[in-house]
């Protein structure tokens, strides 16, 4: 394969993956009526997903330290697809479950009154300051783990470290992050 190649692929997955996620986010895509009964427990999966793949970018760049490649490489293709499984579930719960969650809806009818704003408080002000940042750097680093992924596997060291000098504290966060925001959300959570 091709540079070119590869490339364009990694634009068209991130085009791709954005503009789902997006679209399932605007609710453009009618869902079911009453979604299965499995739908409540994904937003935990993800959560579990996300903190494992946590310790296992930590675990990689650990023994990618002490030289060992091959451990290093089978930590990553894991995380790889861990976060693809992720990516599956995260779409899956926001195909099934229509209604927004909002920090501080406390009654779940989707509207922030002034006593929920008030009683949400500076902790409000705490979630949306993790929860934009997590949001925007999780769609920016996907063509950064797919380019670092592909190095990597090509062993074309230089590249993939060039690569992975952002990618690795970007996905870091994102996955941590993407932890915090759901232990900050779930009291809200009225399904």
């Amino acid at each position: 394969m091709t540079d070119k190649f590869i490339f364009r692929f990694v634009t068209g997955v991130t085009i791709f993956v954005i503009t789902v996620v997006i679209v399932l986010n605007r609710h453009l895509i009618p869902g079911p009526a009453t979604p299965p009964a499995f739908t409540p427990y994904l937003p935990l999966l993800n959560a579990f997903i996300n903190g494992t793949c946590s310790i296992l970018l930590l675990t990689s760049l650990y023994f990618i330290k002490q030289g060992k490649i091959t451990i290093h490489k089978r930590l990553n293709i894991t995380t790889f697809c861990l976060s693809s499984l992720f990516l599956v579930s995260y779409i899956l719960f926001h195909y099934l479950m229509r209604s927004d969650t909002i920090y501080g809806d406390a009654n779940g009818d989707g509207i922030l009154s002034d006593s929920e704003r008030a009683a949400a408080g500076s902790l409000r002000t705490i979630y949306l300051s993790v929860l934009v940042p997590h949001i925007i750097l999780a769609a920016g680093v996907l063509p950064l783990i797919l380019l670092s992924f592909y190095r990597g596997l090509q062993m074309q060291v230089q590249k993939h470290k060039k690569l992975v000098r952002w990618a690795f504290p970007i996905w870091l966060f994102v996955t941590v992050s993407g932890v915090v925001v759901y232990l900050m959300i779930r009291p809200y959570y009225h399904f």
